[in-house]
């Protein structure tokens, strides 16, 4: 009893724990060519054991084409003696035609005498589960390889008890190595450190032992070839429970990145053209000197290059470019040591020079002069020669503000230019002109105020089609008042001109940009409205203008061809390669650009031949006179023909009769502004209008 009890334990025990184990056995006869398959198996498949045949071959028929041979090899193997035993990996059919990863492994079980195989047996387990985590995991693995090949990063790690490295492919590249393997000697990264940044990346390779933060460091390496490169390093401790663990890191080539930041960060402070500082940075040097106090008086000079605006026109923008340079380069020749020089724009310059007081200012500005004087100002300007005229103010306190100093040395420098030119001027409190370069630096102060208290007045005035009506083209020109504290709208001719004298007229254009298109953006949208906005030549220059003005369009949903760019003549002299990177940009992004006041200047016909434009807006002088002077009528004629021939459109300004506009349509003109046709109003008032015209329509 007890030994049947045993039988019967050792047939349900086994077969129960192979379907515990979900295991299915094979039984193969060599001798009879029969193969058992157990029920587990049959399961594994999804069949009953009774619909499956005992055939030696049938996990053959139900094994995936690609598998076949691989598996049908790793049996002869094994029956060959090459193998202990048969190890393999196939997938088998489902019964419902999905594939089954099994591992099969078994072996021969019995010989003849000989060492004849008779009989083979072997276990097949499923492992579709284990195979879908190993795909998913290399599926992860080639997006990281290729995310790190994309990126350009390498990967090293430390054994800290080995006291070994190993660098990848790509490390090695970063670093200049060729070839060598993975592991580098001991002392090998600290050969390429910088002298200047030794210190500091091995203080910041130092993590210690169990800390989970991530260390980032930037430091410059000395690659193999003598090149000096920046890199930088992402550093994190890996516990491992059989030593101390790793150091595993990252290390990036940003030797672009870093010079591109240097570049950006130099074009923020200083001007393009000459590389003297900008407005701005010049500003903030004079605020420090003033605020350490060290070098009292500071001699703060204002110089305006005198005829400049006569050589720009007879031998044109290239030729005044070439003269400025190499102004700026004669002028600081003559500088002493720990002097500051800059160009506010256009031809205006300032220097800051320390310790220097009247009889040392007066000398300085005598050596600028003849420095200027005799300066070669390039083949192109033929014979000509400029001149200058100085301002020169002194700081003595820290209670003198940067916009006051400024202010007098520039009110010196206009006395200088009204007593003859090419000549310097002391800055006097008591002169009869004393007060204009302070009060333009009020005026700028109070329109910088004025921004940041909404006391900016949106007006805009409408650009019609010459013989239809306003809402067949819906052209706005965005035009500001100022709202003094008192009330009084001050219309631009007042403080634009001390905005843009004072370094305040990119920081005014910015906000009318953005506060129009925040607050009307969407309603001029919906009314199919161009808006057009006049750009000063600081915003021309501003190497950030794009990321401001793509950032304010994609914060407001303004599209890009709803927006006209008016440039005036004046701005592109100043500066010619920022105008023309403008317009550039400007096509780029299908933004309009219209060159405004046209025919104001000698140049006006390069500008046609060298700015791919969207249309000229004629100079408002010659429009508003033509009916009564024939030399206007021919100017603006001639204009307007060659504007037509290149594809541009016109726009004639300044029409008060209908005189002027009948003459101006029998020319051909396409678009007229002036109070004969709409004057100035607040925006949301235009905007208002065409709403309810167009509910009411």
């Amino acid at each position: 009893m007890a030994k049947k009890a045993s039988n019967l334990r050792d047939e349900a025990f086994w077969e129960l724990a192979l379907d515990r184990a979900q295991l299915g056995v094979w039984d193969w006869n060599l001798e009879t060519d029969e193969c058992f398959y157990s029920p587990t198996w049959a399961r594994m498949l999804g069949y009953q054991q009774s619909e499956l045949p005992a055939a030696s071959d049938l996990w053959l028929r139900l094994t995936h084409p690609d598998d076949q041979e691989r598996a049908v090899a790793s049996g002869e193997k094994h029956l060959a003696g090459l193998t202990e035993i048969i190890d393999t990996e196939l997938r088998l059919r489902h019964r419902d035609g999905h594939w089954v990863w099994v591992l099969d492994r078994g072996g021969v079980v019995e010989r003849d005498e000989n060492g004849k195989p008779l009989r083979m047996v072997g276990v097949q387990t499923d492992i579709s589960r284990q195979k879908a985590a190993e795909q998913a995991l290399e599926q992860v693995n080639a997006r990281f390889r290729l995310a790190l090949a994309a990126s350009g990063i390498g990967i090293w790690h430390h054994d800290i008890d080995g006291r070994r490295s190993f660098w990848d492919d790509r490390t090695r590249q970063i670093f200049g190595v060729e070839g060598g393997g993975d592991q580098v000697p001991r002392d090998f990264w600290f050969r390429f450190l910088h002298p200047e940044d030794k210190e500091a990346a091995e203080k910041a390779h130092q993590i210690p032992i169990g800390s989970e933060e991530v260390a980032s460091c930037c430091y410059r390496i000395i690659r193999a070839d003598g090149e000096i490169r920046y890199v930088e390093s992402l550093i994190r401790y890996i516990p491992d429970p059989q030593s101390s663990g790793n150091i595993l890191g990252s290390v990036r080539d940003v030797t672009d990145e870093v010079r591109r930041e240097q570049e950006l960060a130099y074009a923020a402070k200083h001007d393009p053209l000459t590389g003297l500082l900008n407005r701005a940075a010049f500003e903030e040097v004079l605020a420090q000197a003033r605020d350490e106090g060290d070098h009292f008086p500071l001699a703060v000079f204002y110089i305006d290059i005198d005829y400049f605006k006569a050589l720009n026109d007879f031998a044109g923008h290239a030729a005044g470019d070439v003269a400025l340079k190499r102004i700026s380069a004669e002028m600081c020749a003559v500088l002493p040591t720990g002097a500051h020089a800059a160009r506010l724009g256009g031809d205006e310059f300032a220097l800051i020079v320390p310790d220097c007081d009247v009889a040392p200012a007066e000398k300085i500005a005598a050596d600028i002069l003849d420095s200027i004087r005799d300066a070669d100002l390039g083949p192109s300007s033929g014979s000509r020669r400029l001149a200058a005229s100085i301002g020169i103010s002194f700081v003595a306190d820290g209670g003198v503000t940067v916009s006051d100093a400024l202010a007098s040395a520039d009110d010196a420098c206009y006395a200088a230019k009204a007593t003859g030119r090419n000549r310097h001027a002391l800055f006097s409190a008591q002169g009869s002109g004393s007060t204009v370069g302070l009060n333009a630096a009020r005026m700028a102060s109070d329109t910088m105020d004025a921004m940041e208290c909404d006391r900016i007045a949106l007006f805009g005035q409408k650009i019609h089609r010459i013989g239809h009506s306003w809402e067949d083209c819906g052209h706005v020109e965005v035009l500001v008042r100022l709202i003094a504290k008192d009330g009084r709208l001050i219309p631009p001719g007042e403080f634009i001109p001390a905005a843009e004298r004072f370094g305040v007229a990119a920081k005014l254009d910015r906000w009318i940009f953005r506060t129009t298109l925040e607050r009307y953006g969407a309603a001029a949208a919906s009314q199919d409205m161009t808006l057009a906005f006049n750009l000063s030549a600081q915003t021309l220059s501003d190497p950030l203008l794009w990321e401001f003005v793509d950032s304010v369009l994609d914060q407001t949903g303004t599209s890009p061809d709803a927006i006209m760019f008016e440039i005036t003549e004046t701005a592109a002299v100043i500066n010619f390669e920022a105008a023309e990177r403008f317009i550039f940009n400007a096509r780029e992004r299908k933004c309009r650009v219209s060159l405004d006041d046209f025919g104001a200047g000698m140049s006006s016909f390069e500008y046609l031949r060298r700015f791919p434009i969207d249309a000229i807006k004629i100079n408002g002088s010659f429009v508003e006179r033509m009916t009564a002077s024939r030399y206007d009528r021919e100017i603006v004629s001639a204009i307007t023909g060659i504007a037509r021939s290149l594809g541009y459109a016109v726009v004639a300004e300044k029409i008060e009769n209908q005189e002027t506009l009948d003459m101006l349509a029998e020319m051909g003109v396409d678009f007229a502004q002036g109070f004969l046709l709409h004057k100035p109003e607040p925006i949301g008032d235009i905007i208002e209008r065409c709403r309810q015209r167009t509910e009411s329509a």
